[in-house]
C-alpha cells in the first residue's frame, strides 16, 4: 500500500469525466487500497480517482460508521430523493468549505473490486459523501455547488471529502 499525491484544482482531469473500467485484476485492488490509505492519511471521507491523477470510474467512501469502506468501480445513481444542505470540502480544495445542498436519499448501482455488481442505498452525510465522490467521476467539482463559502471555525466537527 502507498500514499498517492493529491492532485489539486485547478488540474484539468478534475474537470474530466473519467473512463469506465474494464480490467478488474491485482493493479485495481492495488489501486484500491492506495486510495483507502491516501483518504485516511488525508483525513478524507471519500477519495476518486481523478484526485489523484488517474482517469478512471473509481471512488472509495468511509465516513466511520458502521458501513465500513465502500468502493465503487462505475457507479451509476439509479435514484435520488430528498434534499440536505450541509458543509462540504475536498481535498483537492485544500482548506476550501462550502454549503451544499444535495438529494437525502441515493441509490447507486457499481461493481465491487471483483467485479461483481451491486447496488447501495444511503441516507444524509453518507449519501453525501457518494455523490461529491460520483461528482468527480463526471468532472463535477464541489465549488460548482456552494451556496456559501464557509470559514473553518463554522465547521466544528465535519470531514473533508
Amino acid at each position: 500500500m502507498a500514499i498517492r499525491k493529491i492532485v489539486y484544482y485547478p488540474a484539468e482531469i478534475l474537470e474530466r469525466k473519467c473512463q469506465e473500467v474494464v480490467k478488474f485484476d491485482k493493479k485495481l485492488a492495488r489501486i484500491l487500497d492506495d486510495m483507502y490509505d491516501t483518504m485516511i492519511e488525508f483525513d478524507g471521507v471519500g477519495l476518486a480517482a481523478p484526485q489523484i491523477g488517474l482517469d478512471a470510474r473509481i471512488a472509495v467512501v468511509d465516513i466511520d460508521d458502521d458501513s465500513g469502506t465502500i468502493e465503487m468501480i462505475n457507479p451509476r445513481i439509479l435514484k435520488q430523493e430528498g434534499e440536505q444542505t450541509g458543509p462540504e470540502g475536498c481535498l483537492s480544495f485544500p482548506g476550501l468549505y462550502g454549503e451544499v445542498t444535495r438529494p437525502e436519499y441515493v441509490k447507486i448501482e457499481a461493481f465491487d473490486r471483483k467485479g461483481r455488481k451491486y447496488q447501495l442505498e444511503a441516507e444524509g452525510f453518507l449519501a453525501r459523501a457518494i455523490q461529491h465522490e460520483i461528482d468527480h467521476l463526471d468532472g463535477i467539482l464541489f465549488t460548482s455547488k456552494v451556496t456559501r463559502y464557509l470559514e473553518e471555525e463554522e465547521l466544528e466537527g465535519e470531514e473533508s471529502e
